[in-house]
């Protein structure tokens, strides 16, 4: 394999080369679960999927950690907010990330820590950055602890910034800072706060500070050294730049890549809870179909910003609704044909290499789709077959292969999706009866509004010599 990849950390495309031969260890940044996720969120889930499903297709065993942060200054502010314990506000959340991963046909990751699980790993690390002088506790009986940030010389690397020039941390009181830039690790227990939400430890009754979370789970789950480091690119500072620091002071070498993809954009700004333009993903996946959203989020390049708008979700769910229509009218033609018997065209092998270039690969599928079309009205069912192998395969390793799971059922996820597609061929089916019969004694007006109440529910009928088939469409 010659897989390139580009590391936020140098700003260049580089060959990818794994710490173990065979194995790949991928740490990115799940959800703060003061909230549900919002397709912003899920973008990140989206593309570490991709990544994940080529580097298992090219023979990598690859451990996937993708964590939870539960205990946080907004978990317990929104908690407070709502009256409920922030321990079932961060439970009730997380339910709701996982059934987004399904809903959107992410394969589960191989470890899901989360970040209360972890605290004495978090002691631990913090400890070791006191004892070797990066890290100390305040001096005003706060309980918390703080990393030096002026004892780390290559502080600022990963975001190419100067000390000199960073604002200060904003994320505790400041008097107990020998530098206003520098980050908690340790946040001592306040009186307004739940005991619940605290632990003890060396330096006092506290919580972790978020960078330190992360920091011990990645630690823990994948060694002192691992391949690929990820997230949003918001998180590359400060959340990012801290792991960095706080890690290698610790003498860990952490993560050889690291990879950010691009936002999803509201009106020109990042998507977030906190400017009120979130787009939640159980809703959105009410107005169009799991898989059409997935598909729009795949489209782009990861690295590039998507500016969301209906009309852009609407013409990729029209885009993909092309490619799924050649993969079902295929199969009547030629029977399922199985993907794995497929050999991946090279052009679709070297876009992927080269960075996870998704839209050179999907420019692909559409030319072997085209050439799949000719095939179909010449029904020439060994070369169709051929060809429907191969955009099945490589539909199936960005999770968009319409016969395979969750999307082989209308419902698109697990839950009800085959009882959902039967139930709903019995009543397609009889309205087409019906249609039959209208045709069949030339009543074409009766005929005709059929078509018309179904296309209204979004079902589109293609009259073909084998018979009439559907499949869904934009209601209008």
């Amino acid at each position: 394999m010659s897989f390139h990849l580009y590391d936020s950390a140098t700003r260049q495309v580089q060959r990818f080369s794994p710490v173990h031969p065979g194995q790949v260890g991928i740490y990115h940044c799940g959800l703060t679960v003061q909230g549900p996720p919002h397709i912003g969120h899920i973008r990140k889930e989206v593309v570490f999927d991709v990544l994940r499903r080529w580097l298992e297709h090219a023979g990598y065993t690859v451990t996937l950690v993708a964590n939870v942060t539960d205990i946080d200054d907004k978990v317990l502010a929104k908690a407070a907010e709502a009256s409920i314990p922030w321990w079932s506000l961060a439970y009730g959340n997380e339910r709701a990330l996982d059934d987004a991963y399904a809903v959107l046909g992410c394969l589960p990751a191989t470890y899901q820590p989360r970040a209360t699980q972890h605290i004495p790993e978090m002691i631990e690390l913090m400890t070791e950055l006191v004892e070797r002088g990066h890290a100390y506790p305040a001096k005003d009986d706060s309980g918390d602890v703080y990393f030096d940030v002026l004892s780390w010389e290559s502080y600022g690397a990963l975001s190419g910034q100067k000390v000199g020039e960073m604002q200060a941390a904003e994320d505790a009181d400041p008097r107990g800072k020998r530098d206003p830039r520098d980050f908690a690790l340790w946040k001592g227990h306040r009186p307004n706060e739940p005991v619940t939400a605290s632990w003890p430890s060396p330096y006092g009754r506290g919580r972790p500070g978020w960078h330190l979370e992360c920091s011990a789970m990645a630690l823990k789950y994948l060694g002192e050294e691992f391949d690929i480091h990820g997230g949003g690119l918001d998180l590359r500072f400060p959340h990012h730049e801290n792991e960095i620091a706080q890690s290698r002071a610790a003498g860990h070498p952490f993560a050889r890549y690291w990879m950010h993809n691009g936002m999803v954009n509201l009106n020109g700004a990042k998507m977030a809870k906190s400017v009120g333009n979130s787009l939640l993903v159980s809703e959105v996946v009410q107005r169009v179909r799991p898989v059409e959203l997935r598909y729009y989020l795949v489209a782009a390049h990861y690295r590039s910003i998507v500016e969301y708008t209906e009309d852009s979700l609407t013409e990729a769910g029209a885009a993909y609704r092309r490619l799924e229509g050649y993969v079902q009218r295929a199969s009547e033609v030629a029977g399922v044909a199985e993907p794995r018997s497929a050999t991946l065209p090279a052009e679709f092998v070297t876009a992927m290499d080269d960075d996870l270039g998704v839209p050179q690969a999907l420019a692909v599928i559409f030319d072997y789709v085209r050439d799949g079309n000719t095939l179909l009205a010449a029904r020439d069912s060994e070369e169709l077959r051929e060809n429907l192998a191969a955009v099945r395969q490589m539909l199936g390793l960005l999770g968009l292969d319409p016969l395979d799971e969750p999307w082989g059922s209308l419902g698109d996820s697990s839950h009800g999706g085959q009882r959902m597609r039967a139930t709903v061929d019995s009543l397609v089916g009889l309205l087409l009866a019906q249609r039959e019969a209208a045709r069949a004694r030339k009543d074409f007006a009766a005929a005709d509004a059929i078509r018309d109440q179904l296309k209204a529910a979004g079902i589109m009928l293609e009259d073909t010599p084998s018979g009439t088939r559907w499949e869904l469409g934009d209601a209008s």
